[in-house]
């Protein structure tokens, strides 16, 4: 039996992915980066470390609290109980909330990892064109040509990717993703040297350029050392600016971290998310067309977050089971 093509290892396609296998439908997971994740990543170098994209998770979902269960009774997730606030432009407010904050350990890359685990998954290969022959799906790729046909296609990249990739073989699939705009979102990692003494380790900001800041190294299982985290949304689409640019865009959050308390960090990291989420997107779970063999799912189709990424990776798995 020939596999199902799964494009793009997130949680929204390792969850798909792990659900058919479940159920003995063979896949296989097509992922362009090195390793598994998508957004639920962590960056690191020369001891130190951070999670530069998703910072925590909720389970809301019944389903998705037995799996959360699951990864809490394996070690692979641990509870984050930080010291909240909330900024408002003028002063901190503590911010007081008796839900459940969970991260991965060591690290929120360990999540794609642990999903991955016994899944076929071929790393470092960017699908460049999909292709239908008769009963049969063809993947291009940019760096191993044409592979294996496969006996269906499930789309799980970011909203604008999946649009490009699906108008000239699945214009209504496409046409879902296209009315999914997904803004960008700029993270700084900020390592400082001594500790800076702040009273809060997490923070929602409402004012000036940053949306969120939060002490990594406040959460389990992470490495001694000052590590924070910084987001900050893009005003405009991401992509080609220059290194002053970047440098502009580093100083601002730098100087917004300032006006929370915090000194100038000692050494600092940007990093950019082209489509980090999707405000205005649909939460319709997922798409799949049973003719043509081909679906769509995504973080952003199910509300955002991890929660809504396994959700939707989830359902989309169910709607292919059913036939």
């Amino acid at each position: 039996m020939r596999p199902i093509a799964i494009i793009g290892a997130g949680i929204a396609g390792l969850s798909c992915a792990v659900r058919l296998r479940e159920a003995g439908v063979p896949v296989e997971v097509i992922e362009k980066s090195r390793s598994p994740g998508g957004r639920a990543g962590t960056c690191g170098g020369d001891g130190w470390q951070c999670d530069h994209g998703a910072q925590y998770f909720t389970a809301r979902d019944p389903d998705f609290v037995a799996e959360v269960e699951r990864w809490l009774a394996a070690g692979v997730v641990a509870t984050w109980t930080p010291r909240l606030a909330v900024f408002d432009g003028t002063r901190m407010h503590p911010r007081i909330s008796g839900e459940k904050r969970f991260v991965a350990r060591p690290g929120m890359s360990t999540l794609g990892r642990h999903l991955a685990a016994g899944l076929s998954l071929r790393e470092n290969t960017r699908v460049t064109a999909l292709a239908h022959d008769v009963e049969d799906w063809l993947l291009d790729t940019e760096e191993h040509g044409r592979l294996e046909p496969y006996s269906g296609v499930v789309v799980t990249v970011p909203a604008p990717q999946a649009a490009a990739m699906l108008a000239s073989v699945a214009s209504e699939l496409a046409q879902v993703a296209a009315d999914a705009p997904m803004h960008g979102c700029w993270a700084l990692i900020a390592r400082f040297d001594n500790d800076p003494q702040l009273d809060f380790d997490a923070a929602f900001v409402n004012h000036g350029a940053l949306s969120w800041v939060a002490r990594d190294s406040s959460k389990p299982g992470r490495p001694p050392g000052h590590t924070w985290l910084l987001h900050a949304p893009a005003d405009t689409e991401l992509g080609g600016e220059s290194e002053a640019k970047r440098a502009h865009i580093a100083a601002s959050m730098i100087d917004a971290f300032g006006e929370l308390g915090a000194p100038s960090p000692d050494n600092w990291v940007l990093h950019r998310w082209r489509f980090a989420h999707s405000p205005d997107a649909p939460v319709i779970g997922a798409q799949w067309d049973p003719d043509a063999r081909i679906g769509l799912a995504g973080d952003w189709l199910m509300g955002g977050r991890i929660e809504g990424a396994w959700l939707s990776g989830r359902k989309l798995a169910e709607h292919i089971l059913a036939g």
